[in-house]
């Protein structure tokens, strides 16, 4: 029998309606979705795929256990835990879709199952989706890269102490847990700095300074730091 083919599917940052024709041609096509998280109708993309395809509540629903902990032995053993349940049903051949906040090659949870799953000599497949950067700045109203400008996308900034100066524009994702030190960093900056929380979901904030920020702003926070041209 032939394996089925593992999809890491994108759903966008949050508005079903930035889905992609082709996210969700394949959950409404396949049997198998699996779902970052242990109750999968929990998840924040369930609820938004749910949105615009109500049909994914009738397939056959795969949680999968994603820790957000710090020590890498356990959590690689959680990753391979992971990518062996999709591989049962790979082997049935049957294909599984996994969907996913934003794109799936930007700081997403499968890329750590697509490695295992491509060692193990299963096809995996990625489908694009909007990514949260590019959503928050359109939220925003604010381009991103012109001309020549470099474009910076910083995880988790607080733990390299950057200090944000090279040209171009940082975005800034991941730091939530550390925003006081974060908004530090951004007010020696002297850049101009926006945010949005929740990006395009139903408690969306936007902060349109540094000290509109809150310290205990969410981690879907995303900050866009722009250059000055004075």
């Amino acid at each position: 029998m032939m394996r089925g083919i593992a999809y890491g599917v994108g759903v966008g940052p949050g508005d079903p309606e930035l889905m992609t024709m082709k996210a969700i041609r394949l959950i409404l096509e396949n049997d198998v979705i699996a779902v970052p998280g242990k109750a999968a109708k929990e998840a924040v993309a369930y609820q938004i795929a749910a949105a615009v395809v109500p049909e994914l509540a009738d397939k056959e629903l795969v949680p999968v256990y994603m820790p957000m902990i710090k020590d890498r032995a356990l959590i690689d053993a959680e990753h391979r835990k992971g990518a062996k349940l999709l591989e049962q049903y790979l082997d049935q051949g049957k294909n599984v879709v996994y969907i996913t906040l934003g794109d799936p090659t930007v700081y997403c949870t499968f890329s750590y199952l697509q490695h295992v799953l491509e060692a193990d000599g299963y096809q995996v497949e990625l489908v694009p989706g909007i990514p949260s950067f590019c959503a928050a700045a359109a939220r925003l109203g604010l381009s991103l890269a012109e001309w020549d400008e470099p474009l910076h996308v910083v995880p988790a900034v607080h733990k390299a102490a950057d200090p944000l100066d090279q040209p171009g524009t940082y975005v800034l994702m991941k730091s939530a847990s550390h925003m006081a030190e974060v908004k530090e960093l951004l007010r020696r900056s002297g850049r101009d700095v926006q945010a949005v929380e929740n990006c395009s979901m139903a408690a969306e904030k936007v902060y349109r300074s540094v000290e509109e920020i809150p310290d205990d702003a969410g981690y879907f926070s995303l900050i866009v730091a722009k250059e000055r041209h004075d």
